[in-house]
C-alpha cells in the first residue's frame, strides 16, 4: 500500500430543516391551534482514530464529506428528522488542522477517539414553537440554519516504540525482516527504502513493540535534501532511537555518525532528549580498523549512550539487542 503522510479535505455539515407552518383540523375543532414542527439538525461531522489504518491514501481517491441535512418539520407536530452525521476514519498519529488559519484542532491517537470538526445547522422552530397568549395562531415559522465548511489539513505522524534512522544501506530494512512479520524492500543501492516501513515484535514475554524503519537520511536532510523533512517528522513521535551505522564500509563511521547526529538536532533539539541506542551493523563483514577508532570515540564522547554490535547474516547480537530494548519500554 502506498504510504501518504499528508491530506487536504473539504467538510461540511448539513443544513438544518425548516420548520412548518401549519393548523390543526379536527373534527369537532374549528379554529385548531397551530401544528408545525420544528425541523431536525443537520448532521455533523467527526474525525476518527481507527488503528486499522496506516496511510492517508483513501483522501487522495476522495477529498470532500458532507454531512447529511436535516429534514423539514411537518403538520401535526412532526418535528423532522436529524441528518446522518459523517465519521472520517484517520489512522493514528494524524494531527487534524484548520487549512485557513493553522490552529492545531485535534491530535489523534487512540483507537476510537472522535473530535467534532464541523458541527451541523440547527433545525428551525415551527409556527406551534411561537404560540402564546397574544398570539394563538402565528404564521411565523423559521428557517435552517445553514451547515458548517471547513478546509482541514491532515498530516499522518506514525506512532512507533523505536524508530530506525541510519544512511541509505545500514542494515535498517533487513532488521526489521528479521525481528518482525515486515516485508520491507531491500537491496543494495541507496534509498531503497522510500516510504517507512512498521513491524511488530512480539517477545517471549508477550510484550508487543512497534519498530519504524525510516527511508535513509543523507546531509542536509532537515532543509529537504533526499527524503528530507517528509520522514524526519515520523522519528519525533517514537519513543526511542536506534542509529544504525554499517560497519562494513571504509568511509569513516565517526563521520557518518556525527553527520546523521547534526541532522536530527538541526530538525529538532527534541532529538537530545530522546534515549538513542548506537547500533553497529553488517559485524560479518566488519572494517575493524574503521569500527575500533568509532568504538574509542562514541565511549570517549557519549558515555552516556548504549552500544550494540549486530549481524542480520547471522543474528549475532540481536537478541541481546531487542533484550536491552524490551527493557527499556517495559521496566
Amino acid at each position: 500500500m502506498k504510504f501518504i503522510d499528508y491530506a487536504k479535505i473539504k467538510v461540511k455539515s448539513g443544513k438544518g430543516g425548516s420548520g412548518c407552518v401549519s393548523f390543526r383540523r379536527e373534527k369537532y375543532v374549528p379554529k385548531g391551534g397551530p401544528s408545525g414542527g420544528t425541523g431536525g439538525c443537520g448532521g455533523d461531522v467527526y474525525i476518527v482514530g481507527d488503528a486499522s489504518k496506516s496511510t492517508l491514501l483513501d483522501f487522495q481517491y476522495k477529498s470532500e464529506f458532507r454531512a447529511e441535512k436535516g429534514e423539514h418539520g411537518g403538520g401535526k407536530d412532526k418535528d423532522g428528522a436529524r441528518g446522518n452525521s459523517v465519521y472520517i476514519k484517520v489512522p493514528l498519529g494524524t494531527i487534524v488542522k484548520d487549512a485557513d488559519t493553522g490552529e492545531i484542532i485535534a491530535d489523534i491517537k487512540v483507537d476510537g477517539q472522535s473530535v467534532l470538526v464541523a458541527k451541523g445547522g440547527r433545525g428551525g422552530r415551527g409556527n406551534k414553537s411561537f404560540a402564546s397568549s397574544v398570539n394563538r395562531a402565528p404564521f411565523l415559522a423559521e428557517e435552517g440554519e445553514e451547515g458548517s465548511e471547513r478546509l482541514l489539513i491532515l498530516e499522518l505522524k506514525l506512532i512507533a516504540d523505536v524508530g530506525i534512522v541510519g544512511f541509505p544501506n545500514a542494515g535498517k530494512s533487513t532488521f526489521l525482516s528479521v525481528i518482525t512479520n515486515a516485508n520491507p524492500k531491500i537491496d543494495s543501492y541507496p534509498f531503497t527504502t522510500i516510504d517507512p516501513n512498521l513491524g511488530v515484535y512480539n517477545s517471549d514475554s508477550g510484550n508487543r513493540i512497534i519498530f519504524a524503519d525510516m527511508p535513509g537520511l543523507i546531509e542536509g536532510a532537515h532543509k529537504g535534501i533526499g527524503l528530507g523533512i517528509k520522514f524526519l517528522k515520523h522519528i519525533s513521535r517514537t519513543k526511542l532511537l536506534l542509529h544504525f551505522i554499517d560497519s562494513s564500509v571504509d568511509k569513516s563511521m565517526i563521520e557518518r555518525y556525527e553527520a546523521l547526529r547534526k541532522e536530527l538536532l538541526e530538525y529538532s533539539s527534541d532529538f537530545n532528549n530522546k534515549k538513542e541506542i548506537v547500533v553497529s551493523t553488517k559485524m560479518d563483514q566488519v572494517n575493524r580498523h574503521n569500527l575500533k577508532d568509532f568504538e574509542n570515540y562514541l565511549f570517549d564522547n557519549y558515555n552516556n549512550i548504549s552500544y550494540f554490535k549486530i549481524s542480520t547474516y547471522n543474528y549475532y547480537g540481536i537478541e541481546k539487542l531487542l533484550n536491552y530494548i524490551e527493557d527499556i519500554l517495559w521496566k
